[in-house]
């Protein structure tokens, strides 16, 4: 964390500013001065934390403004929101909203904005699909006509609450990280639940900012969406005997001792790991990072030198990380490590050392 990385990331910046496509905003400048239409090529590098407060149906949705108010103070610009649509149905039925719960979205969505965080709706368990395997649904969204029905009804309802909201502040993150290919789908469902959805959303929010989480979890790219001008978005979560080592969730029990580099992962492999998402940004397809990190059992000296290199990997391919989570298990705050000496911060402990790594990258 020395003078090394502080060149690097001097010359990263450098050559982001002499290449950075413009953002938002820019772009809606330019479409009053020069009366074009903006097209979307790339995504900002957008930078920040998952908030979990509507993640499960254990979730009560009720967010902190503290969270929103420390990642603008520390420097961030993003937060995902990963989302279980099941809060806000009512009776088990798809189509019966309950609103009270879409409210304390509206919350979550209005003090992203109040901060100056680009929020990301994310349906992390929709109709028919939840990558978590103790949240089972009746149908398939990837093959019953029923489940993509129900959930183009969710994503157009989304659409027409937050049609007001510009783009640079809120985009659609469609489906957290959908299935390999052959496990409940073929690439040729992916392709057209994606299609079908960004559809229904464009004909209310015709400009809205969409993303597509990559096929196999997040590890692969769809480049036969690139003509839809929508983002794709992929995961630091490589090796997973790092991020996972520990973890219940995953079949963690045969991971060896994490060590980086180590076990026949170092910074090369990372590099040729990211680089589909590299070539996928050169097709014009804006490229996001929207989850990564690691579970508290990986010890935390190998976690910081990991994630050094994840970071500048990603940043010099342009691309912005969403650390899993804020509060809890792979964040910065309250994350129940027993190597690490936290910092009293507003009565929580906070882990310094991992928050300045991230600052660095800003």
């Amino acid at each position: 964390m020395g003078n090394n990385r502080r060149e690097f990331l001097k010359v990263v910046a450098a050559g982001a500013a002499a290449t950075a496509v413009p953002g938002f905003a820019q772009d809606s400048q330019k479409k009053e001065k020069a009366g074009v239409e903006p097209v979307q090529k790339m995504l900002p590098r957008w930078r920040g934390f998952n908030l979990l407060e509507m993640f499960t149906m254990r979730s009560k949705g009720d967010f902190r403004e503290d969270d929103f108010r420390w990642m603008r103070d520390w420097g961030f610009n993003f937060v995902r929101l990963p989302m279980c649509y099941r809060l806000w149905i009512e009776d088990g039925d798809d189509y019966k909203l309950h609103e009270p719960m879409l409210e304390k979205l509206d919350r979550a969505v209005d003090l992203a904005g109040r901060y100056g965080l680009h929020v990301s709706l994310n349906f992390h368990r929709g109709p028919g699909y939840s990558v978590n395997r103790e949240f089972t649904e009746p149908h398939n969204l990837w093959k019953d006509k029923s489940a993509l029905d129900a959930f183009c009804f969710h994503w157009q309802m989304m659409a027409r609450r937050y049609k007001g909201i510009s783009r640079d502040k809120i985009s659609f993150d469609l489906i957290n990280e959908p299935p390999s290919i052959g496990d409940r789908m073929s690439r040729a469902d992916h392709e057209r639940v994606v299609r079908t959805t960004v559809k229904a959303i464009r004909e209310i929010s015709p400009d809205r900012t969409i993303i597509a989480d990559g096929i196999s979890y997040g590890n692969i790219t769809a480049p036969e969406l690139a003509d839809l001008k929508i983002g794709q978005s992929t995961r630091a979560y490589q090796p997973m005997f790092i991020s996972h080592y520990g973890a219940s969730w995953v079949n963690s029990k045969n991971f060896p001792e994490p060590a980086w580099p180590g076990h026949g992962w170092d910074r090369k492999r990372l590099q040729q790991h990211y680089q589909k998402w590299a070539d996928l940004a050169k097709m014009g397809v804006g490229v996001h990072c929207g989850e990564g990190g690691a579970y508290n059992k990986t010890p935390h000296d190998v976690v910081l030198a990991w994630l050094q290199d994840v970071l500048e990997i990603l940043t010099e391919h342009g691309i912005g990380l969403a650390v899993w989570n804020l509060r809890g298990s792979f964040g910065i705050v309250d994350s129940g490590r027993k190597d690490v000496k936290y910092e009293d911060f507003h009565g929580h402990k906070l882990d310094r050392k991992l928050l300045k790594l991230l600052q660095e990258f800003e």
